[in-house]
């Protein structure tokens, strides 16, 4: 089990680790993986780029290390590797299997053995920590990026807040089980495969009042010996599963016990079990999503393509981006001048440069920077359903906004504009899915763009956001190809669409 304390990883360790894996990712099937070789070859091509090149007679190594100062000098990680590192460590991640998630410890480990105060080598470190089940060590590392960062635009608070509560439903549940199976206790010190398949042998022979205290007993033993949450997980579910299909509930599969046999309390008494595998859910849920205090999100009012049109309909309309372009002007007046105002993810306020009002919010559904801020509208842009629910069931705070876009505005350029990867391959900026969506809409007799050169100048964003690498996956030259072609007038910071 992966313990709460940093294990010291040098850099040189890592890449070679790095250099290793690349060369089993060859041809993969797997699209996760293949984005991860990707990865690896940057990581390793961005080294080989950064340290001094080898004389032209020794043979070129894998691995160049630059020219030792004195024995004990190590590879120390700069700025120019620290990005692609952390990519790496993310992609891994992403894979799910042991291999992959293994080295995505050893990335953040080295991260954090050079750089004890980076946030990005803690949230990864805690995110792979719960991969693996371990959720006491995960807490300590999440909460070890919340001392370091002002804006937790990743939701950690949430996810901690709900770790905790489940940690605490299921020690309750697990609780309610070995109080009411005293006999339980015996089998608690004993080795879990054991007793848990003797449990299974006498549950299939009908013998339930001898199977249950194995079974239980199986369960105290692996939270004694920390197992990973997903394997106790596992075992509770199984456990509950056998139970209402020897009481003979509705989804359990089997017909009730027979009169000859003891019936165990949860048994007898449909309420227990009732509240036992609620207890089981709610633990479950919190984990997933954290405690939601209010399922209604303050009363908001949901936005459908034609509502959310009719609001903006005759108004003038400015969006503005999160470039350095904005943060070094004095449009703060100007901005404030147009009847609404769009910012995009984790925008940045200046009064003077950027304007102080925000009438509606554009964001990616991955993270939550700004979503505590109020608004008129929000509107929250993600390509699959499932992951946009989740998302916004997380991170919508209640009371930070009056309206919420919802399914017919998660993904316009490809939902509503119907414009496939075979027309537009690369995934569209939030920027744009919002410009295409106004531009499709054709309602406003002024739309503007304030600051957007696509990145030229750096990014403008707040200082948690900042360390946030301009992500690859989407294609500027692409979307400002796009705006040109619809350009009405021009200037450094003015792009006018109407």
């Amino acid at each position: 089990m992966a313990a709460a304390r940093v294990n010291a990883m040098d850099l040189e360790t890592c890449l070679s680790a790095c250099a290793a894996h690349s060369a089993k990712l060859v041809a993969s099937l797997d699209s996760r993986r293949n984005a991860l070789a990707e990865a690896l070859r940057h990581l390793l091509a961005t080294h080989a780029a950064t340290v001094p090149a080898a004389p032209a007679t020794s043979p070129l190594p894998l691995l160049r290390r630059p020219a030792k100062a004195g024995s004990g000098s190590a590879l120390l990680l700069g700025d120019a590797l620290m990005d692609p590192l952390l990519a790496v460590g993310n992609k891994a991640l992403a894979c799910g299997y042991e291999d992959e998630t293994k080295l995505a410890l050893m990335v953040a480990d080295t991260v954090l053995t050079q750089r004890k105060r980076s946030r990005a080598g803690w949230r990864l470190r805690a995110r792979v920590l719960e991969a693996m089940g371990a959720e006491s060590a995960a807490v300590i590392a999440y909460e070890r990026y919340l001392e370091l960062t002002d804006d937790d635009g990743f939701g950690v608070a949430v996810k901690v807040a709900g770790l905790r509560e489940g940690a605490r439903l299921r020690a309750e549940l697990v609780q309610r089980l070995a109080t009411g199976c005293p006999e339980a206790r015996e089998f608690a010190d004993r080795p879990v495969v054991g007793s848990w398949a003797e449990g299974l042998e006498l549950h299939a022979r009908g013998a339930w009042d001898e199977a249950r205290p194995r079974l239980i007993g199986a369960l105290l033993a692996q939270i004694g010996a920390d197992a990973p949450v997903g394997e106790v997980q596992q075992t509770l579910s199984r456990y509950l599963t056998l139970a209402r299909e020897q009481a003979g509930v509705a989804g359990g599969g089997s017909a009730p016990a027979s009169t000859g046999t003891r019936v165990p309390a949860e048994l007898a008494a449909p309420a227990e079990l009732t509240a036992l595998t609620t207890l089981y859910a709610e633990q479950r849920r919190a984990r997933m999503r954290g405690p939601v205090e209010d399922p209604t999100f303050g009363g908001v009012q949901w936005l459908t393509l034609g509502e959310f049109r009719n609001r903006i309909a005759g108004k003038s309309i400015c969006l503005i981006a999160n470039s350095q372009r904005v943060g070094n002007s004095s449009l703060g007046a100007e901005i404030d001048d147009y009847d609404l105002v769009v910012r995009f993810n984790s925008y940045r306020i200046d009064p003077a440069a950027t304007g102080r009002r925000t009438d509606i919010h554009v964001s990616i559904h991955k993270h939550g920077f700004n979503w505590d801020q109020h608004v008129d509208t929000r509107l929250i842009f993600g390509g699959i359903s499932g992951d946009w629910k989740y998302s916004l069931r997380n991170r919508l705070v209640p009371g930070a906004q009056t309206y919420l876009g919802d399914e017919s505005l998660r993904w316009p350029v490809r939902d509503i504009g119907r414009l496939g990867r075979d027309v537009w391959s690369s995934i569209p900026t939030s920027g744009f899915n919002m410009l295409w969506l106004l531009d499709f809409l054709d309602v406003n007799p002024r739309l503007d763009l304030i600051g957007f050169d696509f990145y030229e100048s750096g990014a403008y964003r707040l200082p948690a956001a900042m360390r946030m690498p301009i992500t690859s996956v989407h294609e500027y030259t692409s979307e400002k190809a796009w705006v040109m072609e619809r350009a009405q007038s021009v200037t450094d910071m003015r792009i006018c669409l109407r």
